[in-house]
């Protein structure tokens, strides 16, 4: 009896080990990326020219993040003819610091099905990725810098 009352709770520990709710719950403990994220600063260096971008003035971007996917929206504050807005979006890779976007969906289609790869680091509210845009076809190749807080939910 001892041994069968053992093997049924080694079956239920290990069941509760391959549960995915379980395994979503421990990402989201250990990564912490998950959630939306306003966009602060960004710094795009591209061969001897850097442009810092403040978008706390004039301009407002978040990134939201799941477990499977991301997604960004950007727009300038004027209500008139200037008006201007993007938004993309698509799956990501998480492993240790390197995060990698695949973007799906970009309302720029020419920067749909491509990859980025960053490196992100979390500390407190504030999440930073580093990491390089390049896309041969678009001349693009450069340096980008983002820093984000996270938004609390209401």
């Amino acid at each position: 009896m001892r041994k069968i009352a053992q093997a049924f709770t080694l079956i239920l520990a290990v069941s509760a080990c391959n549960n995915p709710a379980n395994n979503n719950a421990a990402k989201t403990q250990t990564t912490g990326i998950e959630g939306t994220w306003k966009l602060l600063t960004g710094t795009l260096i591209e061969k001897n020219d850097t442009t810092v971008t403040d978008y706390t003035k004039g301009k407002e971007f978040i990134k939201i993040i799941n477990d499977t996917h991301f997604a960004f929206l950007e727009h300038n504050t004027p209500k008139d003819s200037a008006a201007e807005f993007s938004a993309g979006g698509g799956p990501y890779d998480l492993h240790d610091s390197t995060y990698t976007e695949h973007l799906e969906y970009c309302n720029d289609r020419q920067w749909e099905g491509h990859d980025f790869s960053f490196t992100i680091a979390i500390h407190n509210d504030t999440l930073t990725q580093t990491g390089i845009e390049k896309i041969d076809s678009l001349n693009v190749n450069r340096l980008n810098i983002e820093r984000y807080v996270r938004v609390q939910g209401k």
